[in-house]
């Protein structure tokens, strides 16, 4: 049996004090706990607190001699805001830093004795506790007012705010502020912006053109200087109370925002004019033409204002039709040519010239003046603005009154005539025409012909009707255009005989350039840096070449004896030429032979060039991707075969022969007459079933016999030689039944 000898006291002896605490505030508490007992015992001492109807556990001290924080107090506990220190007399301290509301309530000291068994084990003994005092902690006031509300200011003044703050907090505390700007009235701090700071120590944030100045113990002034529009937003003022620890650092006790102010700069307009005027004008087409923008009235140009322009023209209608503005190109403040897309190539090849003659006058040159040039023009003059951070933004527009660029021209003519030198002539003489050309209103003029023809529907070289032969530029150059036949390179020949007549000439005609001739002449008229500028076309009257000849007709046909062939079988197809009317020996004419294929049965896909065959004996064919081969003969004068050695399936389709007759004249001049083209025949392309199956059918017997011989040979071996074993069977003894009677 242990005596009790456990007495547990607070400070001075009084069991409880009232304490009033501000926030943040530190205080200490003392208990005292005395043993008596003559035994080997230890205290565990516990300070508790009570804001509700349960004691909890603040910091222990226990038997062992441990440290041992309650929960809810490990981390005040690790950053030593709470402590628990032994002293004299067998007292125990509590001490707490950085009061909070959460610490207000009742305190009490509890100890209890603890005696170690026999067995190592503990064991406590008697509990004792004292309540040591009650904690009110009051919250600290703080009020954080702009001293204006809404607020306008123009552009480079000054904006001046000031932050009222109030607290009912005495003693020693500092001051934090901090002023935000953000753009709507919503935004949190994260959002907002942070434009100065002063801390507690006073402390200000480097900034060029914000500064903050403590002004008295509760105001704090915000001024911005050389406001822009960009500063237009939401201001607020963001407050903190600090007070100094026990162990010198400071904790921040409370912490307010004020309401947003709404401020609002008003932009500084700049006041300025401009006006356009043209110091050129043309007179005459390919004149130049010159116009300058000049700004007027306008102040501080060099240091805060640049301008920047844009010409824009705009065609002039006699109708009430409105006409979109077309940009011809900007200069920026950076003195950046942005040309439009309606003269970008005059300004890349010199004709069109932008300059800036000085800080406030622009201009626009246009070297060779043309009739589409003419219109109206203006300048919008843009001013650019410096900004506080050194950039520029545009802050107005303004656009001049139009000039009209105009002078009174007459309509460009031209005609051409086309004349027939020689009325009659035979196929194989020479043609020839003159073409005659005169204008009016076109200074200078230089003109390049172009020798068409326009042959009758049944030639085949030009579907649209209408060849190009050859042409002569304005410099003179000659060029064939779609004269193809290469027989004849040299046989067509345009030239020019004095500046307003040109002659054509076509040697050695053949009766296939039967056809309308006629000139095209494009008028030139010099334009500016030596290039030339097309000012009218012109048109002759139509030259006819037309052979009447008494000579043979030509007809075109196709047979085949066989239309429908197995695969791999030859196919031959007869290209037959028949001749009416006037005979002639086989040495005076001659056929050039092309053979084709449609790969379908409706004639709806392009011909594909298979062979061909020329008045020389020449054969030439074409590429070929299957296996199948083809040959093509002239078996008789007026025949022509064409055979497909190994034909496959996809030798099928309408096959066709074109036929170019040559004929001989008297005086020996070989004449080509129009191309023929047959009626074409099918030729479809079977598969041989029989033949197809012969050999596959001859192999897979043969193989089955000699599997199944050799399968035969195999089971007799085995049965003979391998399987083969001797069988003893054992001698049974047979002996009959006697009957009874026997017996």
């Amino acid at each position: 049996m242990i005596s009790d000898g456990l007495s547990v006291s607070g400070s001075k002896g009084r069991s409880s004090m009232p304490l009033r605490l501000s926030e943040g505030d530190s205080f200490r508490l003392r208990c005292s706990a005395v043993t008596t007992s003559p035994e080997h015992t230890h205290l565990h001492v516990t300070w508790q607190i009570k804001s509700g109807s349960a004691w909890r556990d603040i910091l222990s001290l226990t038997h062992e001699g441990k440290f041992q924080p309650g929960p809810g107090y490990e981390e005040r506990y690790r950053n030593g805001d709470i402590r628990l220190d032994t002293g004299a007399n067998d007292t125990y301290r509590l001490s707490v830093s950085q009061a909070s509301s959460a610490d207000g309530g009742a305190y009490r000291c509890l100890v209890s004795e603890w005696v170690r068994g026999a067995d190592g084990s503990w064991q406590r003994i008697q509990e004792k506790s004292v309540e040591i005092a009650s904690v009110s902690i009051q919250r600290t006031a703080l009020d954080v007012v702009i001293s204006t509300s809404n607020v306008s200011v123009t552009e480079r003044d000054s904006l001046d705010l000031t932050c009222n703050i109030t607290t009912d907090r005495s003693g020693i505390f500092q001051a934090e502020v901090m002023w935000y700007f953000s753009a709507s009235p919503d935004d949190t701090l994260a959002d907002a912006q942070l434009l100065l700071s002063m801390d507690r120590d006073s402390v200000v944030s480097d900034s060029t053109l914000i500064s903050l100045s403590h002004v008295d113990r509760n105001s704090y002034r915000l001024l911005v200087r050389d406001v822009d529009v960009e500063d237009s937003g939401y201001y607020f003022c963001e407050a903190a109370i600090w007070v100094p620890l026990h162990n010198g650092s400071w904790h921040k006790v409370v912490e307010r925002t004020s309401a947003p102010v709404s401020v609002v700069v008003t932009a500084l307009e700049p006041d300025y004019d401009v006006f356009l005027n043209a110091s050129k004008t043309p007179k005459f087409s390919d004149d130049p033409t010159e116009l300058h923008c000049r700004v007027t009235n306008a102040q501080d140009t060099e240091a805060n204002l640049r301008f920047a322009v844009s010409w824009y023209y705009r065609q002039r209608l006699r109708s009430d039709d409105v006409v979109a503005d077309e940009l011809l190109a900007t200069m920026d403040a950076d003195w950046t040519l942005l040309p439009g897309d309606r003269s970008r190539e005059r300004i890349q090849n010199g004709e069109i010239i932008f300059s800036k003659k000085s800080a406030d006058t622009f201009s626009l040159r246009i070297q060779w003046t043309s009739e589409s040039d003419r219109g109206d023009y203006f300048c919008v003059v843009s001013a650019w603005s410096r900004h506080r951070n050194n950039s520029w933004v545009k802050s107005k527009d303004v656009t001049s009154a139009p000039v009209n660029i105009f002078w009174a021209t007459q309509d460009y003519t031209l005609t051409v005539e086309a004349v027939k030198l020689k009325p009659f002539f035979v196929a194989g003489h020479t043609f020839e025409m003159t073409c005659k050309v005169s204008s009016k209103n076109i200074k200078t003029p230089r003109y390049s012909v172009l020798i068409t023809a326009e042959k009758p529907l049944t030639d085949q070289s030009s579907p649209n009707g209408t060849t190009r032969i050859i042409s002569l530029n304005q410099d003179s150059v000659v060029r064939l255009e779609d004269w193809t036949d290469q027989t004849r390179v040299d046989g067509v020949v345009l030239e020019k005989v004095q500046e307003n007549e040109f002659r054509y000439r076509m040697y050695q005609t053949q009766i296939s350039d039967a056809g309308l001739y006629r000139c095209v002449v494009t008028a030139w008229s010099p334009g500016g840096g030596g290039m030339w500028r097309e000012a009218v076309n012109g048109l002759s009257n139509p030259i006819q070449i037309d052979f009447q000849t008494s000579g043979p007709v030509f007809n075109v046909s196709v047979h085949s004896d066989s239309p429908t062939i197995y695969q791999g079988e030859v196919a031959d197809l007869l290209c037959i030429v028949t001749m009416e009317g006037m005979a002639l020996e086989p040495d005076d004419m001659s056929f050039d032979v092309s053979w084709f294929a449609v790969r379908s049965f409706a004639l709806d896909r392009e011909p594909i060039l298979l062979a061909s065959l020329d008045r020389r004996g020449i054969v030439t064919q074409s590429r070929r991707n299957g296996s199948s081969d083809i040959s093509l003969e002239r078996i008789s004068p007026l025949e022509f075969r064409l055979r497909v050695h190994g034909c496959e399936d996809h030798d099928f389709g309408n096959h066709y022969c074109v036929v170019t007759p040559w004929v001989r004249s008297a005086t020996g001049v070989w004449q080509r007459e129009p191309d023929i083209r047959a009626k074409p025949i099918f030729l479809s392309v079977k598969m041989d079933v029989l033949n197809a199956f012969k050999y596959p059918l001859l192999i897979g017997i043969g193989l089955a016999t000699v599997i199944g011989l050799l399968s035969c040979l195999i089971g007799y071996c085995s049965s003979r030689w391998c399987c083969k074993k001797e069988v003893q069977e054992t001698r049974r003894e047979r002996r009959r039944l006697m009957s009874m009677e026997m017996d």
